[in-house]
């Protein structure tokens, strides 16, 4: 699933190579260009995802494909829980996060390590929850990916996935078509320097199964009460399950 739509259409690099090249071409801009393509509205879906851990308190959470750190911050921020791991396949993202851990001096709470989210090294059962933003539809492999990050849940442990959707109701759709194949490359070809990865962007999204397809994958895997939120007109979605 969504294994044809790579960064950078390479013959020679796996999808999961491309996106770590990608993500280490982008890092130091990163944070700019979230903030300034989505007008800062990333910022509160970021904190309604969190929210959605509220009833759990977790104690112990993995931050899956954590990046530059953001969900883990406002995740510290909104759920004080005692230990936050996060793990990325890039190194340039975690070099970014790793200052911003310093500069906020969170060390003790939050660490962050190189990793592939298709194959986490936790045990079975470890954590109370798992969050992963704008990082599934990178998944070389969905299905693996959502598998692993099952297993290394507690019983009654809950996930949380922020994605990008598609907008089904007229003029949002079409206003986001626009904005994603037209506006969204060019600005960040200007700051990002890599043209590929705000190109690769919207064709992820559009490969990616979201809404009920996500949700019936879920069920698939064995989370239970699984829940799709749509957020600003289907730009973006919540999914929860619990094991």
């Amino acid at each position: 699933m969504n294994e044809k739509i790579t960064p950078y259409q390479s013959e020679s690099a796996t999808k999961k190579e491309q996106v770590a090249d990608m993500f280490n071409n982008i890092s130091k801009t990163y944070d700019f260009l979230n903030h300034f393509l989505s007008l800062g509205i990333d910022i509160i879906w970021r904190k309604r995802a969190i929210r959605e851990l509220k009833s759990v308190q977790p104690k112990l959470m993995l931050d899956v494909a954590t990046g530059t750190g953001d969900f883990a911050f406002e995740a510290i921020k909104i759920l004080s829980p005692e230990k936050i791991i996060g793990v990325d396949i890039s190194a340039g993202m975690l070099e970014v996060a790793r200052k911003k851990i310093e500069e906020r001096q969170l060390g003790g709470v939050y660490s962050v390590k190189i990793g592939d989210s298709e194959k986490l090294q936790f045990e079975d059962n470890h954590f109370d929850a798992i969050t992963v933003a704008y990082g599934v539809r990178n998944y070389e492999n969905l299905e693996k990916g959502m598998a692993d990050m099952l297993r290394v849940l507690k019983p009654g442990g809950k996930i949380v996935v922020l994605e990008f959707s598609k907008p089904q109701t007229f003029p949002v759709k079409q206003a986001y078509n626009f904005y994603f194949q037209h506006i969204l490359p060019v600005f960040g070809k200007i700051f990002s320097k890599d043209a590929r990865a705000y190109t690769y962007l919207p064709e992820s999204v559009n490969a990616f199964p979201d809404g009920k397809a996500f949700t019936d994958l879920m069920d698939r895997l064995g989370f239970k009460e699984t829940k799709h939120i749509s957020l600003t007109f289907g730009i973006s979605s919540i999914y929860t399950g619990i094991k």
